[in-house]
């Protein structure tokens, strides 16, 4: 077999000791890759590449295909972006597949029977770090949530469940507040289940779900959720299983996949050769299985379960009386090679057919046109006057009107203020103030928006952003404030 070309990156903090200790066991194990490595995070941030990573990079990135990539550090502060953000959203990687299993008895747990995967979307949702200061007092951030980025995620899911043979699918939300975003995410969910009727399913509301993930992890089987829900329950799930450190994670998109560790660059015990490879090498196993290496995958993933069964572990999971031998990284990548060809007793063995490196794919159909009217408009304000008592804003708003659009009502962080507001509802300086059509129902025209916003302007009132309101095929395209 010819070496497959991969490129990686040994990272920050622990990364090149734990990217040492897993290329080593790879070769040790059969895998037939041919790395190219590359130097991204905080060695690039500091030559002043602002996004951390540099032309060449991607060149390789592009060429490759495949990215094997130790964890790295963004610097905190001065406006730099997450650069593993930075590369799943460049190379489409619109799917995080995170496997969460308990290994008891070896590894503590308090929950024994735990065997799932967290299919998170990638790409959109909070993540997508559109953020603005808009007042002194309030700061935004865009959660965006479109039809086929959720499409492209909850199918994928379920033809992974059907690859891996998993039978339940359950999907996460929290629809019950963010009607709009999360019930969307729902309503896809929904409908594209209908297509799986072998699979099971059931939805969670995000909080309940956590909570019932954390305590009776057996009941899931795969979960597919959105951006910043399945960052945090997959930590969630990975401690559950005993440490986020055994927690690997693969990156899928349409021609690319990227594969890490779930933990982060630990710089407090970097240089040490303590740090667990564990994490960075069952990723580097999705990549075996990935590329059509099997076998591979087979004989280092069984050797790992051996190694952990013989109780040898490293410092972050060892148990004095429990485990056999407390060992550093190096010894513990030894340790993983010297069972290769083994299986585990006490753990379940693992088997990758053949047909587990099946592309994947989140295919989306195409929306169709609905009839978007425009029936009003949302104004933004910066007001700081009069206690901020939203009564005499509201009584300088109402006579503002064009022809077609006249004052509505004010809220002040969603909640309704004016008219008939409660007087115990805290405000700060940031005010949404709604004109719209009669009962929504006339349309309007961005022409008569102007006019409005003009002559709010000349009340020497600071417009801070405006936000169209839109009708569509008759359905409100825009939540009603709370209270209202």
């Amino acid at each position: 077999m010819s070496k497959r070309p991969i490129t990686v990156a040994y990272g920050d903090g622990i990364g090149p000791e734990i990217m040492e200790a897993t290329l080593k066991i790879l070769e040790a194990g059969g895998a037939q890759i041919e790395p190219e490595v590359i130097v991204i995070g905080e060695k690039k941030y500091a030559e002043g590449f602002s996004s951390g990573i540099e032309d060449s990079s991607w060149e390789s990135l592009n060429r490759t295909k495949v990215f094997l990539k130790a964890p790295i550090t963004t610097p905190q502060g001065g406006g730099f972006k997450s650069l593993n953000v930075t590369i799943r959203k460049t190379l489409d990687l619109y799917a995080n597949v995170r496997p969460c299993m308990s290994y008891h008895p070896i590894i503590t747990t308090k929950n024994p029977v735990m065997d799932c995967v967290i299919i998170r979307e990638n790409e959109e949702d909070t993540y997508a770090g559109i953020e603005y200061q808009q007042t002194q007092e309030v700061a935004q951030c865009l959660k965006l949530i479109t039809k086929p980025g959720s499409e492209k995620i909850i199918r994928f899911a379920f033809e992974y469940a059907k690859t891996y043979n998993r039978k339940k699918v359950s999907c996460f939300s929290k629809d019950n507040i963010m009607k709009m975003t999360d019930g969307l995410f729902h309503k896809i969910f929904d409908e594209v289940a209908k297509e799986y009727p072998d699979i099971q399913t059931d939805h969670y509301i995000i909080d309940i779900g956590s909570a019932r993930l954390a305590d009776t992890p057996e009941r899931f089987d795969v979960i597919v959720t959105e951006n910043l829900y399945g960052d945090i329950i997959s930590d969630i799930a990975a401690q559950v299983t005993g440490s986020v450190g055994l927690g690997g994670s693969a990156n899928i998109g349409q021609d690319f996949a990227m594969f890490e560790a779930v933990h982060g660059s630990a710089p407090d015990i970097a240089g040490k050769n303590i740090a667990n490879p564990s994490g960075l090498l069952l990723g580097a196993i999705q990549m075996l299985v990935y590329i059509g290496q099997s076998e591979a995958a087979n004989r280092i993933h069984n050797a790992w379960l051996k190694t952990l069964e013989d109780g040898i572990l490293t410092v972050d999971l060892y148990k004095e009386g429990i485990h056999k031998k407390k060992v550093n990284t190096t010894e513990f990548a030894q340790a993983v090679i010297d069972n290769l060809g083994q299986k585990p007793s006490i753990l379940k063995p693992v088997h990758y057919s053949s047909g587990n490196n099946k592309k994947i794919e989140g295919k989306y159909t195409m929306t169709q046109k609905a009839k978007k009217v425009l029936v009003g408009v949302d104004v933004f304000l910066d007001w700081d006057e009069a206690d901020r008592n939203p009564n005499v804003l509201g009584k300088l708003l109402e006579p503002i009107a064009t022809q077609n659009i006249k004052f509505h009502k004010i809220s002040n962080r969603g909640t309704k203020v004016y008219p008939h507001g409660n007087p115990a509802t805290f405000c700060t300086d940031h005010w949404r103030c709604r004109f719209v059509t009669d009962k929504f129902q006339i349309p309007t025209t961005y022409d008569e928006i102007i006019e409005l916003t003009q002559k709010i302007h000349s009340l020497n009132l600071e417009i801070i952003k405006t936000e169209n309101l839109y009708t569509f095929d008759g359905k409100l395209g825009f939540s009603v404030l709370q209270g209202e």
